[in-house]
């Protein structure tokens, strides 16, 4: 196949699967099915510009969107930087593509550490395996989080009304869940609106923001009846939409934004894990076609 043209998106595919990933924020921004009928929100900025960023160094926002390493100040947007950089494509073929995103002079005036993410997005069939693996380069233990975000088409385009779409759990999800508190994690606990493992989807949901589980027992859904996210090492997830939006975005994330109150080092951020140098962890999940 011809080169790719550079920081141009690609495409990849299967017979019963399509997606387009973007240099910008190495995002997916389409995904078909064998139809061409489309899985993923348009990104319509009216709305919401946003189609399936990627989150690193942090999930969520910090206090006053500034964190803390070894007692110094580094101002940081809710999501951290990835979703916004140029990555490299480092490979492509028929059916997969990965790109790169290292340190740099921009990256440490907000994160400062060492460090290279690569992301892989490859298609099997009618699944979609998106990996991200983040290696510390430099010499200092790395604090970090990492989470996906995609929006999927609500409702799907499969005939089924909006108001009948749910998320089906895995496993039975009795913990309470938290909420955004001007973008912070919310001290509060709120019961779960999970029952019997099913979440009707409703707008009134989201009318306070996303939902956040900080414990989860699961780690795979269904979708609408068509599509099954799985997320394997992925211990956090957050559920959101604007009310009355196109979209539902099922969130995996290792991490999630800082608890009220908390204004320590981003070492001693829940969620956040610890990678020691030339060390790399790997996230991933997945989004198949089940029907």
């Amino acid at each position: 196949m011809a080169s790719p043209v550079p920081n141009s998106p690609v495409s990849i595919s299967t017979a019963a699967l399509s997606a387009e990933i973007s240099a910008t924020g190495a995002e997916l921004v389409r995904l078909q099915d064998r139809t061409g009928a489309d899985l993923l929100w348009d990104g319509n900025p009216a709305v919401w510009n946003g189609r399936s960023p990627l989150l690193f160094p942090i999930v969520g926002e910090v206090k006053g969107n500034r964190l803390k390493v070894a007692g110094k100040s580094y101002e940081i947007g809710r999501h951290g930087f990835a979703r916004t950089s140029t990555f490299t494509l480092v490979r492509s073929d028929a059916a997969s593509c990965t790109w790169r995103l290292e340190s740099s002079e921009a990256t440490r005036r907000q994160y400062p550490f060492e460090f290279r993410l690569d992301i892989t997005y490859r298609i099997e069939g009618a699944t979609l395996h998106m990996e991200a693996e983040v290696t510390n380069t430099g010499a200092a233990v790395m604090p970090a989080s990492f989470g996906f975000h995609p929006a999927l088409r609500w409702p799907l385009p499969y005939g089924k009304p909006r108001a009948a779409h749910e998320i089906v759990f895995e496993r039975d999800e009795p913990a309470p869940i938290r909420r955004p508190i001007d973008g912070l994690l919310s001290a509060a606990q709120f019961a779960t609106p999970v029952r019997d493992r099913h979440l009707l989807l409703r707008d009134d949901l989201f009318e306070e923001g996303a939902l956040v589980w900080d414990t989860l027992a699961s780690r795979s859904v269904l979708y609408g009846e068509a599509i099954r996210v799985d997320f394997p090492r992925m211990p956090h997830l957050g559920i959101w939409t604007k009310p009355g939006a196109g979209y539902v975005c099922i969130e995996p994330w290792q991490g999630h934004a800082s608890p009220e109150g908390f204004d320590g080092e981003l070492a001693d951020k829940p969620g956040v894990i610890a990678i020691t140098s030339g060390a790399d962890e790997r996230f991933a999940m997945s989004i198949a076609i089940e029907r």
